[in-house]
């Protein structure tokens, strides 16, 4: 007779969990523990596949994250600050193969995404974990959190019926932002990326054109484009000193949305000139929150549904360039900081 408060499992060929751990500037580590049983509220995941955020792992990868910052207090997943060393990643695909004795058994063999870290195996509350439709793949599915991201961006920075808007910054979120733009209707987009693989992506996504920011000066080489200085300017490139480029960019009572985090790395700015005068905004934009604007129309799970509606609509196979055994992390790390222009989404994988 079946206990009623043990787990119900799929069988596991593997008796060992593992887990990447980010252990010192430009060190990680994968250490292994006990396969973990599900509480009777809890489901086991078994990840297929996870995809590395460049740039905020970045910051944490090179030490470059303050350390005194919690987590994200947003996501249940994380606990506990920035400090060596942590468990991070926010975008896990898996297989749930256990349940807790509360837990409906509909639950096991389905494909799920959860913001959790880079693990082979995985507790989770069903609450927190989103189911994966029909339609996506697992691998197309590690995007969810970039293009949550994205939209998120578009939602705070509300293009307008022919505007001209700049984005700098054409990794993975750059590039969904500017596929989400390329479908409203702008009277010019115009993107600012030095690596040419991720140029090329961003005209087929949509951009009018795509150029390396050493080029020209700005605003000159935007307004021989556009005709103009951009309506709306969006930071993406993780560089402090785009923010420059960005506000110069941008034309009167124009607007810039900073989506990049910088870490610990100061920016500094030249405000000195038609920065007043120009009524320029700057504004800060991050997926944990809603714009409290948006707030009473717009939930998380809204913006889930919409997300996932996007995932099928858009063709995003062509940034997944690398896949990684998640025993060779390290070798992921290192390609992201030292050969950026050969990938643009790296993901880990689980067997």
């Amino acid at each position: 007779m079946t206990d009623p408060d043990t787990p119900r499992v799929q069988p596991e060929a593997d008796s060992r969990a593992r887990s990447l751990y980010f252990t010192g500037p430009r060190a990680v580590d994968v250490r292994s523990h006990p396969l973990p049983e599900p509480g009777p509220d809890e489901v086991r995941v078994r990840t297929i596949a996870s995809a590395i955020s460049a740039g905020t792992e970045g910051l944490l990868y090179r030490g470059e994250a303050p350390t005194e910052l919690p987590a994200d207090e947003e996501l249940e997943a994380f606990d506990g600050d920035l400090s060596f060393p942590l468990q991070y990643g926010y975008a896990a695909v898996g297989e749930v193969t256990a349940v807790g004795a509360d837990v409906d058994d509909a639950w096991i063999g389905r494909p799920v995404f959860a913001y959790n870290a880079h693990e082979s195996r995985f507790l989770a509350d069903p609450e927190t974990l989103l189911p994966v439709p029909d339609g996506v793949s697992p691998r197309e599915a590690t995007l969810f959190a970039n293009l949550e991201t994205a939209v998120t961006f578009l939602l705070d920075g509300a293009p307008l019926l022919g505007e001209r808007v700049a984005v700098f910054g054409q990794g993975t979120v750059g590039l969904l932002t500017t596929a989400l733009l390329a479908r409203t209707p702008l009277e010019a987009l115009v993107v600012f990326e030095p690596t040419e693989q991720r140029r090329r992506c961003a005209e087929r996504f949509g951009a009018d054109r795509a150029l390396d920011p050493a080029e020209g000066e700005f605003p000159d080489v935007f307004r021989e484009i556009a005709g103009d200085r951009a309506d709306l300017t969006y930071e993406l490139s993780g560089d402090p000193d785009a923010l420059d480029d960005a506000i110069a960019t941008t034309g009167f009572d124009g607007r810039v949305l900073v989506g990049s985090w910088y870490g610990t790395k100061p920016a500094t700015l030249d405000l000195g000139g038609r920065f007043h005068r120009d009524r320029i905004e700057i504004r800060s934009s991050q997926v944990s929150t809603l714009d409290p604007r948006l707030s009473g129309r717009w939930s998380r799970e809204r913006r889930h549904d919409l997300t996932w509606e996007w995932l099928k609509r858009l063709e995003v196979s062509e940034l997944l360039t690398h896949d990684v055994p998640l025993e060779n992390a390290e070798e992921a790390y290192e390609l992201l900081e030292e050969r950026p222009g050969e990938a643009i989404q790296v993901l880990l994988t689980y067997v």
